[in-house]
């Protein structure tokens, strides 16, 4: 190789470890928190009848927790849903429509024909419009119905509890037998979403700027967890405490089948 070269080449990786030791990675230390801590109340006033789940049971989005007692509740659907099939008032009104719409019609033949007077068409034609606004009331109450029913199944599932969040339950509050109500201080359970966690930094004001939104880390956990997992930083936050000069910086750390217990100390490096 010729001497130019050569000096190219040293020149350059003079440079490169130069850049790479003028920008040496960050490290801070790290809280791995839940995502959510969610306090499960009930929307409605009402006894429990059932718990379904424990301390430490595992749950899926939507899952059931408590029952509410709901007899009244379902009495008022199951009267609900039978108006709303009742056939007899709507097949009533279309045979009175079916027939003063015939009548009219021979009136108008007879009117004609000058077998008829034009008052006796004019009174036959009242009776089928008549009977056509009895047809649209019974149509209409049929309608009512059909949105009493809804009503009344959404009544009936605020009775169900389910989770909001797929989580862990943390703490069963309240137990069958008692009163749950929405605006009771204690929840019926506690539930915390744990996947993805919470990766809570609070980062002297020298690094602001040097985190950007989207940026990975490396996460390794305190013994006696262990182990170094990817996260992605997720937010950083746009101000300064004055008073310690820090900001905070928050990183998603994905945790399928809840592997990674929240409340680890933990150390992030960019």
């Amino acid at each position: 190789m010729p001497p130019y070269l050569c000096r190219l080449c040293c020149c350059a990786l003079l440079a490169a470890s130069s850049a790479f030791a003028a920008d040496p990675p960050l490290e801070f230390d790290c809280l791995v928190e839940a995502r959510q801590d969610i306090a499960v109340r009930s929307p409605v006033e009402g006894v429990i009848e059932s718990v379904q789940v424990e301390r430490g049971s595992l749950l899926k989005r939507g899952q059931l927790i408590a029952t509410l007692s709901s007899g009244p509740e379902r009495a008022a659907l199951e009267l609900a849903r039978s108006r709303a099939t009742m056939e007899g008032e709507l097949n009533s009104a279309e045979a009175r429509v079916d027939l003063a719409r015939k009548k009219w019609e021979r009136a108008e033949e007879l009117l004609k024909r000058n077998f008829v007077s034009a008052n006796a068409r004019d009174e036959a034609e009242a009776e089928y419009r008549l009977a056509r606004e009895q047809l649209r009331a019974a149509q209409e109450s049929r309608q009512l119905a059909e949105f009493e029913v809804k009503r009344a199944e959404q009544i009936l599932t605020q009775r169900t509890i389910r989770s909001p969040v797929t989580g862990i339950v943390v703490e069963v509050v309240l137990r069958p037998g008692e009163l749950a109500t929405s605006n009771q201080r204690e929840p019926i359970v506690r539930v915390m979403e744990i996947d993805p966690l919470n990766v809570e930094l609070i980062l002297p004001v020298s690094a602001f700027g040097k985190i950007k939104s989207g940026q990975r880390a490396q996460v390794t956990l305190e013994p006696p967890v262990g182990g170094t997992y990817s996260a992605r930083v997720e937010v950083v936050d746009r101000t300064v405490d004055a008073a310690s000069g820090t900001f905070g910086v928050r990183l998603a750390l994905p945790n399928p089948g809840g592997r990674i217990p929240a409340g680890v100390k933990c150390r992030a490096r960019f």
